[in-house]
């Protein structure tokens, strides 16, 4: 028996809320179809997305909550801290290991919707930074989903949307004023209700971590891919490599893209470095106290040797201000 596509699944984040507010503007009223939305968002909190989506279009939009069913030309909106996922037809919230650093993730609904309703599902990726939502995408589009991408060019931030374009490039592109439009065509395609299996195993283990934890999925980690020599920034644990794709996992299940990865290793790196510099502050002064101390005690000697201490900490300290410095300008510096 043949189905229509009746869920949209929308993942943003920087400049996501613009790019929302566009979107659910112009969806219909009768839309045929349930809208699940996910913003990267802190942890800590409540979000005010509801209300502010509320405000801009006919659909109503709710907070995300466990167990309740999806109605058609309703939108619900993803929760601080919380994975929002779709099993077996209902909306659940899960507290599965973060995914780039983020809890609700993208990717973790994308796999979840690819998983329980295959072709039924839209997958939406609008503005945001890094490459959230590239692999969920994939997932839905091999499970004979449709998917849909914001034109880069319409995008606040178009890292999202390139990275999804590279996964998947046979994705549907538009800027926000005609997605709406897009969607809704979508909503009236038939699809079959045998969807192809061909989400790969890695992928499976990834969406039962989301929805489970650990509970089962801990001892699949260990085989789930081979050891990448790198180390994981939440909880410093090994990274395995996920088969057959750009991406890790450590042994409790925190997720992270090569892209994210290396972001998260640069902040690592800066952190590093304040900590150095300010070690070595900390031991020049404590050694002009200590030479001072021995000057008054007639202990040159003594003295000459913290003063030789102070002068190479103070080198060392002038040599890593001006890298922390030059390091912090190319970084400014707009791309030609």
């Amino acid at each position: 028996m043949p189905h229509c596509r009746d869920v949209v699944v929308v993942g943003a984040s920087a400049g996501g809320v613009e790019s929302l507010r566009g979107l659910l503007a112009a969806l219909p009223a009768d839309l045929p179809a349930s809208v699940l939305v996910v913003l990267h968002m802190p942890a800590d909190g409540t979000s005010a997305l509801p209300a502010i989506l509320n405000r801009v279009g006919p659909l109503p939009v709710h907070p995300a909550r466990s167990g309740l069913r999806l109605r058609h030309g309703h939108v619900y909106a993803a929760v601080p801290d919380h994975h929002l996922l779709l099993v077996d037809g209902v909306m659940a919230l899960s507290k599965g290991p973060t995914e780039n650093g983020h809890r609700p993730a993208v990717d973790a609904l994308f796999r979840s919707a690819a998983r329980a309703i295959g072709p039924r599902a839209i997958g939406v990726v609008l503005s945001g930074t890094l490459d959230d939502g590239a692999a969920g995408l994939l997932s839905i589009v091999a499970r004979g989903g449709a998917a849909v991408v914001q034109d880069p060019a319409d995008a606040i931030y178009p890292g999202m949307p390139e990275s999804a374009l590279r996964a998947v490039p046979t994705a549907n592109v538009a800027p926000v004023a005609k997605m709406a439009d897009l969607i809704t065509a979508l909503t009236a395609e038939p699809v079959t209700d045998q969807p192809p299996n061909t989400m790969s195993r890695a992928d499976l283990i990834e969406a039962h971590i989301a929805e489970q934890g650990l509970q089962e999925g801990g001892l699949e980690m260990t085989t789930m891919g081979e050891p990448s020599g790198f180390t994981c920034p939440d909880c410093d644990g090994a990274l395995l490599s996920v088969p057959g794709a750009a991406r890790y996992r450590c042994r409790v299940g925190h997720a992270w893209t090569e892209e994210a990865l290396v972001v998260q290793k640069d902040a690592q790196l800066e952190r590093a470095l304040w900590t150095a510099l300010r070690t070595l502050d900390e031991k020049i002064s404590l050694n002009r106290r200590m030479e001072r101390t021995a000057v008054e005690r007639g202990s040159g000697l003594v003295a000459r040797r913290y003063a030789a201490t102070v002068a190479e900490a103070s080198h060392a300290a002038d040599v890593l201000r001006q890298f922390i410095r030059d390091d912090v300008i190319t970084d400014e510096e707009p791309v030609p």
